[in-house]
C-alpha cells in the first residue's frame, strides 16, 4: 500500500482534536492489554524423528501412512489394545507422517519460563482439526468431519547448558491426522481454561503436492526453483493484483505479477509462510498474424489455484501443473513439468470459477485473434484438465448480431450451468456499448439479459439509484471491467468506473457512493456478505452486500488515525513505507499481503507476522520497508476500526463547560446490545461430525510423554479415523456408533485396566482410557449463527435476537377499535435469496421493563425447489440475511481484542439431502423377527458373523434403518425393493407396477428363483444344498415424499437351501436311481455267486500249494541220493497223506484219492532190489 494520507485541512485545532481522539480510542485498548497479556499460539509441523528438537519446522507433503507404531503396540499386552487378541491386527494401527508442535508466544517472543509456568498451572492446548470435503463427491464421501485432540506435554532434548532436574524446555504435541479425499485442513487451537489466558487461533495446515524430496534428501519444488532473496524492486511501487482460487478447496495459493520475471509467490498456509519460486517454463512465445501483440515479457499475469492444479498465463500462453496428491487420486497423476494447453490459441485473460460443482472445478480462457467471440471452458476433474470451445456452433458476436465483439469477462454460475459474459461491441468506431449475455452450456442457447447504460447516471445526492431508463445521465461513459456473482445471495455486480448491483440479472441498482472518477481493478468477496474493492489507484472501498452504502477505507481519516496508533505502539505489521501486494478474504476475514524480506539469507523463508482478526475482516499482503529492509507480512484489514474511527472523526461535539471543554461523540447505532439466544444444537443443521481423542495417560511422575507414548497416541488416532471410514457399510451394527466395534470385547474389563494403571502396572507405561476415544453427538451452540445450515424437506431453524434499544425507543400508539399498542424504533428485516424456496417468520416481543425487543426468527423450507438426491450431492445454494434497520456500518461491539460489526447477519443455506444420512440393513432386528415369525432359524454350515445366512424356504423379513451419522439418530425406513427374484403379498406398487413398495408393516418376502432368474438352477458345491448371494437394491425414490434424500442401499443377502430346477432334479434322480438299482443288482449277483467263487478259490489255492510242496520235496530227495532213505520216503508219504486227510477230512474222498494219485505219480520210483537166484540141490 502506498503511504497513507489525503491532503486534509491543516487546522491546528483539528490536529489537536485528532490526537486527543487517538488517545481516547487507544486508552481502552491499552487498558485491555494490561489486563490480558498478548499471548498467541505458535504451531509448526514436525516429523517423528525430529520430535523434541527445537528450531525445526517441516513442510507438509508426505501423505502415506507410516508403519512406525507397530512395534510399540506389540508391548501393550493385557490392555484394551492387546495384540494377542484374535480379532486384532497390528497392521490396522499405523501412524501419520507429522506431529503438530505447539507453543505460545507472548509479545512475539517464545519464553520457556512462560511455557513451563503454563504447564505447571494446568494449561493444555486443545486442537480441533477440520477436514475440508473433497471436490469429487463421486469418488469420496461428502462429510463435515472434525477431530478434537488434547496436546501431550513433551520435554525437548536437553542441551549441555540445562541444569534443571525435570525440564528446561518443553512443547506440546498432537498427531497431525490425514484423511483420504481431503488436502485442506483447518487447525483451531484453544486453551482448556487453566493457566495463562491465550486467545483462540486458527491455522491452515494444507498438503503441498508441489514439493518432493531431491536425491540428497532435501525438499524442493516441482514447479520450479525456490529463491530465498527478495528484492525491493519486485514489490515496491508495483500495482496489487487479485488472488484467485477455488474457495475452501485450494491447498496451495499462487500469486504472480512480479514484473519481467518468471517469479510467483506460493504458500500452503494462506501466506502465514510464503516462498518465492522461479517457474521452470520455456518462456517462448510464438507470435502469428492472428495473434495481436505489443511485446514480450516474462511476467506471470494470471494465476489460478484449484484443488490439485495450478494455472498461469504468460503473454498469450497458458500452462497448468498438477500436483502429487495420492490422497485425492487413485494413482499418482502429478505432472513432471508445466503443460502448455491451447497452443494454437491467443489467450488474453484467464477468468476463475470460484466454486466447484458436479465433482469438478472450472477455469475460463478468453481469446483474441481468429477465435475472438468464443471462450475456452476448462474442466478439472481429479487433476485431469480438458478444454471445450464455447459456444458450440456460432460465436457470441454472430448470435447477438454484431460484426465484431470483445468478451471482457466471464463468470460461471454452476447451479444454472450458465456463463455470464460481459461483451463489448463497437459501432462505427465511435462509442462502445456493453452487454451482459447469458449462455447455457446444456442447451447451447444465448440471450442478452442486460444492456449497460452508455453513461454514468446522475445520482443527485442519493446513495443508490434504480436504473429504469428514465433517469438523467452525466457525460462520463460507463466502462465496465468485470462481473461478479455470489451463488448464496444471487447478487450480481457489474464493476468498472461504477458499481451496479442486481439480484435477478435484469433490474440493476446504481451505487452512487463509489466515485465515477475511480476505476475498479478487482474486487475481493467473502461470499458471506462482505466485499472489498480495490481501484487502479490502490484505493480500498468496502460494501456490506445487500446494503447500498459504499465506505472508503483507504485513504480516509479513519486510516490516518489507525496508522497513528499503530506507529505509536510500534506494531510490526505497519510501516510508514509500504506497498500492498494483494487483498483477499480468508474464512470471511479480509487480509492484506505485504511483501518479502530484503535482507534474508539462504534458509527457510521468513515467517510472516499475523494477528487474529475477527469475522468480516479483509486480509492484506503488504510489503513493508523499514530502515532499508523489507519484509512480506499478512495482516487483517481492520474494517470495523476504520469505520468507527471515521464515524467518530466526522461526528463529535465540543462543548465548553466552565474553564474546560468536553468532547462527546454521537452514537448512530439504534441499539446498544445485540445478542443471539435460544440457538438449537448445531450438529443437526451444520452436519458436523466430531470425534474426541485424548492422549494415553503416562505412568511417569513428571507427567511428560515419551516418543513411545506419542507413537501410541498416533496409532490410536489413526485407528479411530479408520473405524470412521469403515463404518459406512450396508450391514448396521447393533450399536449405532463407529467406536462400538473397537471396545466391545473389553468394556467389561474397564475396571481391571484402571486397577493396573492405579498400581503403575500397565504395560508399556501408559494407560488407555476407552472413554477417551469417542464420537460426540451433543455439541452445544456457541451463541453465534453457524457457518452454514443444511435444510431437508420442511426443516425449520429457529433462533432469537435480543436487542437493547438506545435511549427511549418505545411509544404507545392507539389504533382504531383496539387498545394501545407499543411501537419500537428498533426493527429487523430478513432478506431471502430465494423466497420461492424458503420462508422466514419473524415474531416480535417487546420487553418494555428492560428497554429491549426480542425477535423470534424461524427459517423454513417450503418443499418446492428440490428433487430427491444423494446425501450431500448437488445441494442448492441460498442464504438468509438478517439486518437491523439503520445499523449497517454504524454498530460495533467492543471486545478486549477487536471491535466487531453488529447488525448484519448472513447465513448460507444449503437445500437438499444433508450429508451424513444413510440407509442401512438392520440385520439384528431382521434375525430376531425372522426367528420369531418362522419359529426357527438355520444358519449356514460355515458361519460368517458379518453376514448371517437365511433359509430359502423361510419367509424373509428385511428391516432397514435410516441412520444419522451426525446426531446418532436411527429409525425405521419405508421404501421400495426390486421384486424380480422374489414375491410378496403386498399389493402396493409403483405406477409402472415394476416395483413392490415395502415397509416395516408389509408381509415378508418369499423367494421364487423361477426360470431365467439369476438364482435359478444352481449347482451345489459339495454335499450341502446350493447357496446364493442376492444383490439387493433398496431405494425410496419416487415413494417417500417426506425427505429430499434419495436413499440407495446395495447389499448382499446370503441364502442357503435353494431348491434345484425340475430338469436338474429329474436328472439327479435318474442318475441316483440308476446307481442305486445297479448297486442292488450287483449285491444280489454277488450273494449268489459267492459260494462258487469261494470253492473255486479254494481249489485253486490247493493246487498252488501242492505244486509248491511237491517241488520242494523233489528237490530235497534228489540231493540226498541215499537208497537207505526209501523207507523214510514211504513213511513220510504216509504221514503226509494222513495229515492232509485229517486236515481236510470234510472234503470228498474222490478229491482225496485224486490228490494221492497225483502225488504218487510225481514220486521217484523206489530203487531196484537184486534177488539172488534160487539154487537147487546139488
Amino acid at each position: 500500500m502506498f503511504p497513507a494520507g489525503l491532503a486534509w485541512p491543516k487546522v491546528r485545532v483539528l490536529q489537536v482534536l485528532w490526537a486527543l481522539l487517538a488517545v481516547l480510542l487507544a486508552s481502552r485498548r491499552l487498558w485491555a492489554l494490561k489486563d490480558f497479556q498478548e499471548c498467541t499460539w505458535h504451531v509448526v509441523l514436525n516429523e517423528f524423528h525430529v520430535v523434541g528438537e527445537d528450531g525445526v519446522e517441516d513442510r507438509f507433503f508426505e501423505q502415506e501412512p507410516m508403519d512406525t507404531v507397530g512395534k510399540v503396540f506389540q508391548t501393550l499386552v493385557d490392555s484394551p489394545v492387546d495384540p494377542n487378541e484374535p480379532n486384532l491386527s497390528l497392521q490396522e494401527y499405523l501412524g501419520f507422517p507429522y506431529y503438530l508442535k505447539i507453543n505460545y508466544l507472548c509479545d512475539q517472543k517464545l519464553s520457556q519460563d512462560l511455557v513451563r509456568m503454563g504447564h505447571l498451572t494446568g494449561l493444555k492446548p486443545l486442537v480441533l482439526v477440520t477436514f475440508q470435503s473433497p471436490v469429487n463427491f463421486y469418488r469420496w464421501k461428502i462429510e463435515q468431519l472434525q477431530i478434537q485432540m488434547e496436546a501431550a506435554p513433551f520435554r525437548s532434548k536437553v542441551s549441555e547448558e540445562c541444569i534443571a532436574e525435570e525440564v528446561c524446555s518443553m512443547s506440546w504435541y498432537t498427531p497431525m491426522p490425514i484423511k483420504n479425499g481431503s488436502v485442506v485442513m483447518h487447525v483451531d487451537i484453544s486453551s482448556n481454561g487453566l493457566g495463562t489466558f491465550i486467545q483462540d487461533k486458527g491455522f491452515h495446515v494444507n498438503i503441498n503436492g508441489f514439493l518432493k524430496r531431491d536425491h540428497d534428501d532435501s525438499i524442493v519444488y516441482t514447479v520450479g526453483e525456490e529463491l530465498y532473496n527478495l528484492s525491493p524492486e519486485h514489490f515496491v511501487g508495483i500495482s496489487s493484483r487479485p488472488l484467485w482460487y477455488t474457495v475452501d478447496q485450494a491447498p496451495v495459493l499462487i500469486l504472480g505479477g512480479i514484473p519481467n520475471e518468471k517469479y510467483v509467490l506460493m504458500t500452503d498456509t494462506s501466506f502465514k509462510d510464503h516462498s518465492l519460486v522461479e517457474l521452470s517454463i520455456d518462456s517462448c512465445w510464438v507470435g502469428s498474424v492472428y495473434c495481436p501483440h505489443s511485446g514480450f515479457t516474462a511476467t506471470i499475469y494470471d494465476t489460478i489455484a484449484t484443488e490439485s492444479t495450478l494455472f498461469i498465463r504468460q503473454n498469450q500462453l497458458v500452462y497448468y501443473f498438477t500436483g502429487t496428491y495420492t490422497t485425492l487420486h487413485e494413482s499418482n497423476r502429478g505432472s513432471d513439468s508445466w503443460v502448455r494447453v491451447l497452443a494454437s490459441e491467443c489467450i488474453k485473460k484467464l477468468c476463475p470459477a470460484h466454486f466447484h460443482a458436479n465433482g469438478s472445478e472450472y477455469v475460463m480462457a478468453l481469446t483474441v485473434g481468429k477465435n475472438e467471440g468464443f471462450i475456452h471452458f476448462g474442466t478439472i476433474t481429479d487433476g485431469q484438465v480438458s478444454f471445450e470451445m464455447l459456444p458450440k456452433q456460432w460465436s457470441v458476436c454472430q448470435q447477438i448480431a454484431v460484426y465484431t465483439c470483445n468478451i471482457i469477462w466471464s463468470e460461471y454460475i454452476a447451479g444454472e450451468h450458465t456463463l455470464l459474459l460481459l461483451v463489448e461491441t463497437g459501432y462505427g468506431g465511435s462509442s462502445k456499448l456493453y452487454q451482459v449475455v447469458n449462455y447455457n452450456r446444456v442447451t447451447d442457447e444465448m440471450d442478452v439479459v442486460y444492456k449497460v447504460p452508455e453513461f454514468v447516471p446522475e445520482a443527485r445526492g442519493l446513495e443508490f439509484l434504480m436504473i429504469l431508463g428514465t433517469e438523467t445521465y452525466t457525460n462520463t461513459p460507463m466502462v465496465p471491467k468485470g462481473i461478479s456473482f455470489n451463488p448464496y445471495n444471487n447478487l450480481i455486480f457489474i464493476w468498472g468506473n461504477f458499481l451496479l448491483q442486481s439480484s435477478d440479472k435484469e433490474n440493476f441498482i446504481y451505487l452512487a457512493d463509489f466515485p465515477k472518477e475511480q476505476t475498479i481493478k478487482y474486487i475481493a468477496r467473502s461470499f458471506l456478505g462482505n466485499m472489498a474493492i480495490v481501484t487502479e489507484t490502490e484505493e480500498i472501498w468496502y460494501l456490506v452486500e445487500g446494503t447500498y452504502r459504499v465506505y472508503q477505507l483507504f485513504p480516509s481519516r479513519g486510516w490516518d488515525v489507525h496508522m497513528s496508533l499503530q506507529l505509536m505502539q510500534q506494531s510490526s505489521l505497519y510501516a510508514s513505507n509500504e506497498t500492498m501486494v494483494t487483498l483477499f478474504y480468508e474464512d470471511n476475514k479480509l487480509y492484506q499481503v505485504p511483501g518479502g524480506a530484503l535482507g534474508e539469507t539462504l534458509g527457510h523463508p521468513r515467517r510472516a507476522d499475523t494477528s487474529s482478526p475477527g469475522p468480516g475482516f479483509p486480509l492484506q499482503l503488504v510489503y513493508l520497508m523499514y530502515k532499508h529492509e523489507g519484509r512480506l507480512v499478512k495482516r487483517p484489514m481492520p474494517v470495523e476500526k476504520l469505520l468507527m474511527y471515521q464515524q467518530y472523526t466526522n461526528h463529535y461535539d465540543l462543548e465548553r463547560k466552565g474553564n474546560y471543554s468536553t468532547l462527546s461523540f454521537t452514537n448512530f447505532c439504534p441499539f446498544s446490545v445485540m445478542r443471539l439466544r435460544n440457538l438449537p444444537r448445531p450438529q443437526r443443521y451444520t452436519r458436523q461430525e466430531r470425534y474426541r481423542a485424548r492422549p494415553p495417560s503416562i505412568l511417569e511422575r513428571s507427567g511428560f510423554h515419551t516418543k513411545n507414548s506419542l507413537a501410541i497416541y498416533q496409532g490410536l488416532v489413526y485407528y479411530l479415523l479408520w473405524l470412521h471410514s469403515k463404518y459406512d457399510k450396508p450391514y448396521a451394527d447393533p450399536v449405532h456408533d463407529p467406536t462400538w466395534r473397537w471396545w466391545r470385547n473389553n468394556k467389561q474389563d474397564k475396571d481391571y485396566f484402571f486397577f493396573l494403571a492405579s498400581n503403575w502396572r500397565s504395560a508399556g507405561g501408559v494407560y488407555i482410557d476407552m472413554d477417551s476415544y469417542e464420537k460426540i453427538y451433543n455439541l452445544e451452540p456457541e451463541y453465534e449463527l453457524p457457518e452454514r445450515i443444511f435444510l431437508d424437506k420442511g426443516t425449520e431453524y429457529s433462533f432469537t435476537i435480543f436487542l437493547s434499544a438506545q435511549g427511549r425507543s418505545f411509544r404507545a400508539q392507539a389504533e382504531l377499535g383496539s387498545a394501545f399498542q407499543l411501537q419500537t424504533q428498533v426493527d429487523v428485516g430478513v432478506v431471502l435469496a430465494n423466497p420461492g424456496c424458503i420462508e422466514a417468520l419473524v415474531k416480535q416481543e417487546v420487553l418494555i421493563n428492560r428497554n429491549s425487543v426480542l425477535f423470534l426468527i424461524t427459517l423454513k423450507d417450503k418443499k418446492l425447489c428440490y428433487d430427491q438426491g444423494i446425501s450431500g450431492h448437488h445441494l442448492m445454494k441460498t442464504s438468509m440475511m438478517v439486518n437491523v434497520v439503520g445499523s449497517s456500518g454504524l454498530c460495533f461491539q467492543e471486545t478486549h481484542l477487536e471491535p466487531h460489526m453488529q447488525g448484519n447477519l448472513m447465513v448460507p443455506v444449503l437445500i437438499g439431502c444433508p450429508p451424513g444420512k444413510r440407509l442401512a440393513f438392520d440385520i439384528t432386528y431382521t434375525l430376531e423377527y425372522s426367528r420369531r415369525q418362522n419359529k426357527h432359524y438355520f444358519d449356514c454350515v460355515h458361519v460368517d458373523p458379518e453376514m448371517p445366512c437365511f433359509l430359502f424356504r423361510d419367509i424373509f423379513y428385511p428391516f432397514f434403518l435410516i441412520q444419522d451419522l451426525v446426531t446418532g439418530d436411527s429409525g425405521s425406513f419405508q421404501g421400495r425393493t426390486n421384486s424380480l427374484i422374489w414375491t410378496t403379498r403386498t399389493t402396493r406398487t409403483t405406477k409402472d407396477s415394476a416395483y413392490h413398495i415395502m415397509s416395516y408393516e408389509s408381509p415378508g418376502i418369499e423367494w421364487l428363483c423361477l426360470e431365467n432368474s439369476p438364482c435359478y438352477d444352481n449347482v451345489p458345491r459339495g454335499i450341502f444344498s446350493p447357496e446364493f448371494f442376492f444383490k439387493v437394491l433398496v431405494s425410496n425414490r419416487g415413494v417417500d415424499t417426506s425427505t429430499y434424500c434419495n436413499y440407495q442401499l446395495t447389499f448382499l443377502v446370503h441364502i442357503h437351501g435353494l431348491p434345484l430346477s425340475s430338469k436338474r432334479a429329474l436328472f439327479i434322480f435318474m442318475v441316483s436311481t440308476s446307481v442305486f438299482v445297479g448297486l442292488v443288482i450287483f449285491y444280489i449277483i454277488f450273494c449268489l455267486l459267492w459260494p462258487l467263487m469261494v470253492k473255486g478259490c479254494t481249489m485253486l489255492r490247493w493246487k498252488i500249494n501242492d505244486i509248491i510242496a511237491s517241488d520242494s520235496y523233489y528237490y530235497c530227495a534228489s540231493i540226498s541220493g541215499i537208497s537207505s532213505m526209501s523207507s523214510l520216503r514211504h513213511s513220510r508219504q504216509g504221514s503226509i497223506v494222513s495229515s492232509r486227510v485229517e486236515e481236510d477230512g470234510a472234503e470228498p474222498r474222490e478229491a482225496m484219492e485224486g490228490q494221492l494219485m497225483t502225488l504218487a505219480s510225481h514220486l521217484p520210483p523206489p530203487p531196484a532190489t537184486i534177488t539172488p537166484p534160487l539154487q537147487g540141490p546139488s
